[in-house]
């Protein structure tokens, strides 16, 4: 009864894709891949991910549904990252600085992109994919005419704009990894560090009046308007929170990866990170820290495990096409099943 209570608990579709992680790991020693390497693998690509994911939890709390204007927030995290860059700040400082920028354009943004949700209101979802792919078309064009100077950054013809993939190598890349490392062990510490920070800092918000308020809204917004809460404040609030964090995700997954991407690059950005929170247990209306955490390591493990047990088995290097068939495929799965999961 217990273990039938426990099931229904966590959900077939998240046992049904753990086991298949599980069986991805166990067959490792058989065909030939390093099973500590592979674990590995997995848990740097959470750290590199998990606060993006994290950063729709405010606005699903909120009831302003899931955050496809992620892109509006990701952009003020881009200007962060270039902005510490053309100021040639390196290290923990770089990063430290770039974190502050992303997050204060964030605020900006946030507060205008909520705004804009509150006229819409029950067609949120459409109008932020909207702003989102929008802001990415915006931004490509100020990547070129915004007064950058730093010859790491700018196109070597012409002297002017920003190229499509600017190296962080000799900035604060591996910032977090350096400053937190253990000898022997080869695990995003760092990262996962500031997560659990900011997962708690989120968690603490969330008992507070004011984080009680925000949460009230998201599940009956008559009632909240009953008990005197500014609904339109409260949702604004959400939404620049949600862009805040979404800022500073990007930059944690920048210092890792080594490179900061701008045009094209955050376009779809938010639908792998909505896609990991949907099948770690949250809907439209509710999600958790446990949720996130949940999500980012099987959606991750999954990307990561596929193409390399795949690769192993046939002996052909298949793992880019594997890679876009899983990644688009786990998306598809979540979001038609975004009020089941």
């Amino acid at each position: 009864m217990n273990l039938k209570k426990y099931i229904n608990t966590f959900g077939w579709p998240r046992i049904i894709i753990g086991l298949f992680l599980i069986s991805m790991y166990v067959a490792c020693p058989f065909i030939g891949l390093n099973l500590g390497a592979a674990l590995s693998d997995t848990l740097v690509r959470f750290g590199m991910n998990v606060v993006l994911v994290l950063s729709l939890v405010p606005m699903i709390q909120a009831g302003t549904g899931l955050n496809f204007g992620m892109p509006l927030g990701v952009e003020a995290g881009l200007l962060g990252a270039v902005i510490s860059i053309e100021l040639g700040l390196v290290g923990m400082k770089g990063f430290l600085v770039a974190i502050v920028v992303g997050a204060f354009f964030g605020v900006i943004f946030g507060w205008l992109y909520g705004i804009i949700l509150n006229k819409v209101k029950g067609g949120e979802m459409m109008i932020a994919t909207y702003i989102g792919f929008s802001s990415v078309a915006l931004m490509c064009i100020m990547w070129l005419i915004l007064p950058f100077k730093s010859p790491d950054m700018i196109w070597a013809y012409g002297g002017e704009g920003l190229r499509t993939t600017v190296s962080v190598e000799n900035y604060w890349h591996g910032a977090l990894e350096k400053a937190l490392h253990l000898e022997g062990l080869k695990l995003p510490i760092g990262e996962i560090l500031i997560f659990t920070i900011i997962a708690l800092f989120i968690w603490i918000f969330f008992q507070t009046k004011s984080g009680l308020a925000m949460k009230a809204v998201g599940t009956n917004e008559k009632f909240s308007k009953a008990t005197g809460i500014n609904i339109d404040k409260e949702r604004i609030k959400s939404v620049i929170f949600s862009s805040v964090l979404a800022a500073v995700g990007i930059i944690i997954y920048e210092q890792s990866f080594g490179f900061v991407q701008l045009y094209l690059a955050p376009f779809y950005m938010a639908f792998p990170a909505i896609a990991a929170i949907l099948i770690g247990g949250a809907s439209v209306n509710r999600a958790t820290i446990v949720n996130v955490i949940i999500g980012t390591f099987l959606f991750q493990g999954i990307l990561t495990m596929t193409p390399s047990v795949v690769n192993a088995i046939i002996k052909t290097d298949m793992s880019e096409i594997i890679r876009i068939i899983v990644s688009n495929g786990m998306i598809l799965y979540a979001l038609t099943r975004k009020g089941e999961l």
